[in-house]
């Protein structure tokens, strides 16, 4: 009713937007922030009150752009106060007045119209200054390099990969203390760094060949020369600009072994703004044309680099070039060229408009990027999300929303039970440990779950940056993230990782796996009681010979699944090779029951006219100590000797079987008369 009779008195000159609870009131303001002028808003809401809403727009900095008028029946002077402290322009009780309530929304209309008006023209003329000192900067360093007969591009490109350098430094490590300020300062400043081959004679600078020792020595001093050009500006001297380039002109050439000039510099005594440019500047060097060579592509400009052959960098720096190697030559390239489409692109939209306010342009590029922003945000078809802690509260992007059938607000997220039907509660709970285990220097987590979409449990990468208060000690407040689906690479990983540990016939373990986790066994548990058993069908040649090899792989599959039966979950089986398999268990006590059980189990049924039959060859780990090699040739000798008396039974080893096995084989040199014989000797591969 309040809503309806405010909407009454306003709607003749205002567009308006109803919110029927706090959380709502919340959506709308994410999502039309920059279109709202004026917030009327009363205390004693459901699911989330006025006080909570005003804490939202603090945390989120809306209350910087969007004014407040409180119209609440709560009118003690503690609520008046709160309401006040926390950025109320306004209060107003109810029942209220309609002309009072009339002429209080216009003048706060009014008031912030002109602030906005005020700070845009602030705005513009900070931003026309910064404009004008870079365009200084770079004409005065384009000189240089027109001098020195190089491409402009050069000094662009330090730049662009200075900023590239020093973003993927600051989110990689917070050892130098770096912010966005220093970033913008150190890439402002890059531009500067060759200045002083100004006074460096033509005939050198430009020389096409080799350089003399003596020519060097004098090209070298650039760096000197460039300092002292900015120490001879004694009214500039405490301007962080000029201090920055100072560092920059002087050691751009030192190196992190010392082996660099003019001074000589080891380590982390050269300023990191110096190091970063040595890199950017060398990195362009090798893949431009100079007059003493032509470019190297990228990918043998950044292997020299990583090899050595360009002197010695902080390591640090060569890993943020490493990792940043894959995408470096095109944000370059297109870098390069984006600033002038961009700024053209703006001159010409604010020529063709002169008439517009500086605020309203402002306004214009704010919204602008917003929709930027969603689209990219919808193409991406990623579950954006954000996160407070206070209020408890989650908002998705529009495409998350849509794809996990969440609304784009959700209040107390963790204990959500629709957001807990996307993701387990243990997930949840792992997630926010993580998150509020990193620190202000290394926000940034990495988080693999399942997560419910559209009733498929699907496997999905968490990337999110946590963020903390600027308060000491720092408080953590909530998060920033994305969700990806890579349910269809964990499969294939999974399934590549399979394979490289089962048969793909039989789907038992493979040998080398098996005696992988066979060896483990035996080194964990070097007192325990295990034994090894080898096993191969008898007369498997006549299945594949009258059968075909297809019913052959059949009968193999057939006694794998007959050996899944016959062991326990902690045994292993596996396939060793052609119709020979093996299982290793642990047992207690007598061991022969349990041996007999297994064969019995195996021999007790027939793949369609094919009966199975095994020879089985048995070793303890009591007989010949807990080393994998010597227990399988153990198990395997064993084996031998049942297929040398008959096949068909199961046999321990023992060390009277060595000498007995050892005879046989002497026997087995004479000429082969039994056909029984031969074939056993063709079946075992010998």
């Amino acid at each position: 009713m309040n809503r309806s009779i405010l909407a009454d008195m306003l709607s003749d000159e205002y567009e308006i937007i109803e919110a029927e609870d706090g959380g709502r009131a919340v959506e709308v303001l994410r999502k039309y922030e920059s279109e709202i002028d004026l917030l009327l808003l009363d205390i004693v809401m459901p699911n989330m009150d006025g006080f909570e809403v005003l804490e939202v727009m603090n945390q989120n900095h809306w209350i910087n752009d969007v004014p407040v008028i409180m119209i609440s029946a709560e009118t003690a002077s503690t609520h008046v106060e709160r309401a006040y402290g926390l950025g109320c322009t306004d209060f107003i009780s109810r029942p209220f007045d309609a002309l009072v309530v009339h002429r209080r929304v216009t003048n706060t209309i009014l008031l912030y119209g002109k602030q906005k008006k005020l700070v845009g023209l602030l705005a513009d003329q900070i931003y026309e200054k910064e404009q004008q000192n870079a365009m200084m900067i770079e004409i005065l360093s384009n000189i240089v390099e027109f001098r020195n007969g190089e491409s402009g591009l050069h000094v662009r490109h330090v730049r662009i990969l200075t900023e590239m350098l020093l973003d993927h430094l600051l989110d990689k490590t917070d050892r130098y203390g770096l912010t966005r300020n220093d970033i913008v300062l150190i890439s402002n400043a890059s531009a500067l760094h060759d200045i002083g081959k100004i006074s460096i004679p033509s005939e050198i600078l430009n020389k096409p060949g080799r350089l003399t020792p003596e020519e060097f020595e004098v090209m070298k001093t650039h760096t000197v020369i460039g300092g002292q050009m900015m120490d001879d500006l004694p009214d500039y001297q405490t301007e962080p600009l000029v201090q920055v380039a100072r560092e920059i002109c002087r050691w751009h050439h030192e190196r992190y072994d010392g082996r660099g000039y003019p001074d000589g510099l080891v380590g982390e005594c050269i300023p990191i703004s110096a190091q970063i440019v040595a890199l950017a500047d060398v990195y362009d060097a090798l893949t431009s044309v100079r007059v003493y060579k032509p470019p190297f592509s990228h990918e043998k400009a950044v292997g020299m680099i990583l090899n050595g052959e360009c002197g010695v960098f902080n390591p640090l720096l060569l890993e943020c070039l490493q990792e940043m190697a894959g995408t470096l030559d095109e944000k370059l390239n297109s870098g390069a060229q984006s600033g002038r489409i961009e700024l053209r692109s703006v001159a010409e939209e604010m020529h063709r408009h002169e008439e517009l306010a500086a605020s309203e342009r402002t306004l214009q590029l704010l919204e602008h990027e917003r929709m930027k922003f969603s689209f990219f945000a919808a193409m991406s078809q990623e579950i954006q999300f954000e996160y407070t802690t206070t209020p408890p509260m989650a908002s998705l992007n529009a495409w998350g929303a849509e794809h996990t059938g969440l609304k784009e607000t959700i209040l107390d997220p963790v204990h959500s039970a629709e957001v807990l039907r996307i993701i387990s509660p243990e997930d949840m709970n792992g997630l926010i440990r993580v998150l509020r285990g990193t620190t202000p220097a290394q926000p940034v987590v990495r988080y693999e779950c399942i997560l419910n979409i559209g009733g498929e449990p699907r496997w999905s990468r968490i990337i999110a940056r946590a963020t903390w208060s600027a308060e000491e000690p720092p408080r953590y407040t909530g998060a920033i993230g994305k969700a990806t689906d890579i349910h269809e690479s964990r499969l294939r990983l999974e399934k590549l990782e399979r394979e490289a540990t089962h048969d793909t016939l039989t789907g038992l373990l493979n040998h080398a796996a098996a005696k992988k986790q066979i060896q483990a066994h035996l080194e964990e548990y070097p007192s325990r009681s295990f034994a090894l058993a080898i096993l191969d069908l008898d007369h498997f040649k006549s299945a594949n010979d009258t059968y075909g090899h297809m019913f052959g792989d059949e009968v193999l599959k057939y006694l794998a699944g007959k050996l899944r039966e016959s062991i326990r979950d902690a045994d292993i089986a596996a396939r060793a090779g052609g119709d020979e398999f093996l299982i290793f268990l642990e047992y207690h006590g007598e061991l022969t029951s349990v041996i007999e059980r297994v064969f019995n189990n195996l021999t007790s049924g027939a793949y369609e006219n094919f009966p199975i039959s095994v020879s089985m060859g048995v070793c303890r780990t009591e007989t010949v100590g807990s080393d994998y090699d010597t227990l399988f040739h153990a198990a395997d000798q064993a084996l031998y000797a049942v297929k040398r008396s008959g096949r068909g039974r199961f046999r321990f080893f023992d060390q009277t079987m060595q000498d007995q096995l050892s005879a046989s084989a002497i026997s087995a040199i004479s000429p082969i008369d039994s056909e029984e014989a031969r074939e056993t000797v063709n079946e075992k591969g010998e």
